[in-house]
């Protein structure tokens, strides 16, 4: 059975998904919101990611979350931390043009050939989530190389800041893969590719 591509984001209403977790996470462009996310705890969303992550085999993450990620999650293995244990254990991929250190136990950096892989990927693993990563993300988007996609959007607007689907993204159709997914603050919403954008008038149907 080929192994899955899951992209797991937090927006904004207004499609903004930079920085979510902290001020130093992405600062690019003078993003003065850096940390949006943390006011607003909802505990459905933390058993949805739970829920995700019991699946999870690999990591597949850009170079600035890769890099946030080893900086963290070894110093707090051992510490009664699910995650923690669970990213040291399973093995990490991460994408970058340059050549990062990578002293994070099980990491792997990909070839040049994006394609080919993910293929690969797909081939060894059952399910691969790719977490954050926004520069990387908007790669596998434009390439059609992912097999779901989780947006946990959040009741806010911005107004700036590196999108989900920023202006020049490759036009696509998305499926949804079931109902919104409600939490105290934040809705769960999933969709899987389908195919190019069709066109048509409404004064024809």
């Amino acid at each position: 059975m080929t192994g899955r591509i899951v992209i797991d984001l937090f927006t904004t209403l207004d499609g903004v998904s930079q920085a979510p977790g902290g001020p130093e996470e992405d600062p690019e462009g003078g993003f003065p919101f850096g940390g949006w996310q943390a006011p607003l705890f909802d505990e459905a969303v933390g058993r949805q990611v739970g829920e995700g992550m019991e699946r999870m085999d690999a990591l597949l993450l850009g170079r600035k979350t890769y890099d946030i990620f080893a900086a963290y999650w070894p110093q707090h293995a051992g510490q009664d931390f699910e995650i923690a244990d669970l990213f040291n254990r399973i093995p990490k991929y991460v994408a970058s043009r340059g050549t990062p250190v990578l002293e994070w136990a099980g990491t792997t950096q990909l070839g040049p050939d994006l394609a080919a892989e993910v293929a690969a990927l797909r081939e060894r693993h059952e399910e691969v989530h790719v977490i954050g990563s926004l520069d990387f993300v908007h790669s596998l988007f434009d390439a059609g190389l992912f097999d779901e996609l989780k947006l946990w959007v959040y009741p806010l607007v911005l107004g700036q800041g590196k999108r989900v689907f920023p202006e020049g993204s490759a036009p696509t159709t998305l499926r949804p893969l079931g109902p919104p997914e409600a939490g105290e603050v934040a809705v769960l919403l999933r969709y899987a590719p389908a195919g190019p954008v069709a066109t048509g008038d409404m004064d024809e149907r």
